[in-house]
């Protein structure tokens, strides 16, 4: 039995452990999961959240769901795969992490199911253990490359929360800061309170504290403020889905950022891996926004702070198009304007050639 463990995730004795966001950062609580229902819930009540993390987990759920019929017929046990794959996909609709993570974790148990089932759950456990530390690697990649446009002094804003938590560890946009920092770069960061969840107030502010880095909590109405006053030098976000002409969908708010980022003549920068990227989907009109429950803004934790029966729109996501984005910092290197090219060569570079 292979054990694996990071912030956001632990693999042990045939269960998957998540850190539990929602508790963050008062209470560090941690949720098992037994069963690829436990991952669905997981991940649809934001126990976990960002979209390479959500892809991560979603593997381990795929992995559970073959454990839970082991000595089911053949017959059974792939029928029931389908029924895991279909469910895990249904918990989030705009990450596309999560549907890439699955088709890989298909793809393994296809091309093994030839192997006697202990070897084909082996084989289906190997693939996401690879996924979690490969994720890893790439984000350390993205810093790297991310750090390139980084210079010493700068002031970074970021919204929500694209960090450890985020992903398996290290993180996206936070990892290019994490980067940065190791350079030995003085950086001050902004982070947006990204309501109505919270996740820059609650996730950012903590992860960048228990990292040395300095950060400066802002709300959400601020970040136009900021920018005006010369605070900010630079915009580092994340990202959920990439369409394959560059558009971008990110948590709420993070369009209106590029628009004050534009107004303001700053740089303005996506960081994910690849995997975020979604070529089928020519742009954002394209991408599903998911909407989610009213009481994340009719509520403050257990509080009422609307009128009741106000009506409400939350739409957990944004799409940010590509003339607002000055590049796309990933694994492979920064993609550039026009997006449909660069991001294209992208998939084609070889290892080496990564920067």
């Amino acid at each position: 039995m292979s054990h694996f463990k990071s912030l956001t995730l632990e693999w042990s004795e045939e269960r998957l452990i998540l850190i539990d966001q929602r508790k963050l950062p008062i209470e560090e609580k941690y949720v098992e999961c037994r069963n690829h229902e436990d991952v669905y819930l997981a991940i649809r009540e934001m126990i976990v959240r960002g979209a390479p993390a959500i892809g991560a987990t979603a593997a381990f759920g795929y992995l559970l769901g073959a454990r839970e019929l082991a000595n089911a017929s053949d017959e059974v046990f792939f029928d029931h795969m389908t029924t895991v794959k279909r469910r895990l996909s249904d918990s989030r609709p705009t990450a596309v992490n999560l549907f890439w993570a699955l088709e890989r974790m298909e793809n393994v148990l296809f091309s093994n199911r030839s192997l006697n089932r202990k070897e084909l759950i082996d084989s289906l456990e190997g693939a996401a253990l690879s996924i979690a530390k490969e994720d890893i690697e790439i984000n350390k990649a993205l810093g790297r490359n991310g750090a390139t446009v980084v210079r010493d002094g700068d002031g970074i804003l970021t919204h929500c929360n694209a960090g450890a938590l985020a992903t398996v560890d290290y993180g996206t946009a936070l990892g290019v800061m994490r980067a940065a920092a190791e350079q030995g770069k003085r950086i001050k960061i902004y982070a947006d309170e990204t309501r109505p969840y919270l996740q820059g107030a609650r996730l950012t502010a903590w992860e960048l504290i228990k990292s040395g880095i300095d950060v400066t909590l802002i709300c959400d109405n601020m970040a136009g403020w900021v920018m005006k006053k010369g605070f900010i030098d630079l915009v580092l976000v994340g990202a959920d889905r990439i369409a394959a002409n560059g558009d971008s969908a990110n948590k709420i708010g993070t369009y209106s950022i590029a628009i004050l980022a534009q107004r303001h003549g700053i740089p303005f920068y996506i960081v994910a891996p690849l995997s975020t990227v979604d070529l089928t989907t020519v742009s954002g009109e394209e991408i599903p926004i998911e909407e989610r429950s009213h009481s994340e803004i009719t509520h403050l934790g257990n509080q009422q702070i609307a009128p009741e029966g106000v009506k409400c729109f939350n739409p957990a996501f944004d799409v940010t198009p590509s003339s607002l984005i000055t590049g796309i910092i990933t694994e492979k290197g920064i993609a550039r304007p026009p997006y449909d090219v660069s991001l294209r060569e992208m998939f084609e570079k070889n290892p080496e050639e990564v920067i």
